[in-house]
C-alpha cells in the first residue's frame, strides 16, 4: 500500500523516468498514463488503483506534464514532459 501522506513525488518522478529511454518520452495521452501506471505497479509494487492515483497526483503538481490537448484528436498524440523538480 502507497502512504500517499509521506510520498516522495519528486523521487516518483524520478522512477518513471529512469524507465522512459533516452529521448522517447511516452507519446498519446491515455497510452502515456497507462505506461506511467504500469512502471509504477513494477516498481512500487502496488495496485493498479493506487498507481493511477499517482499519476494523477503527479500529472495535478506538475511532474508529468501532457503537451498537447487530450480532447483534441489532432494533439491527442503529443508528448508527456516529466518534471523532476
Amino acid at each position: 500500500m502507497v502512504d500517499f501522506e509521506n510520498i516522495d513525488l519528486a523521487g516518483v518522478a524520478r522512477l518513471i523516468q529512469q524507465h522512459i529511454p533516452p529521448g522517447e518520452p511516452p507519446v498519446g495521452y491515455l497510452r502515456g498514463r497507462s505506461y506511467f501506471r504500469d512502471v509504477l505497479v513494477h516498481a512500487l509494487d502496488c495496485s493498479d488503483v493506487e498507481a493511477e492515483q499517482l499519476v494523477d497526483t503527479l500529472e495535478m503538481n506538475g511532474y508529468l506534464h501532457f503537451e498537447g490537448d487530450p480532447a483534441e484528436r489532432s494533439v491527442a498524440d503529443s508528448r508527456w514532459d516529466i518534471h523532476v523538480g
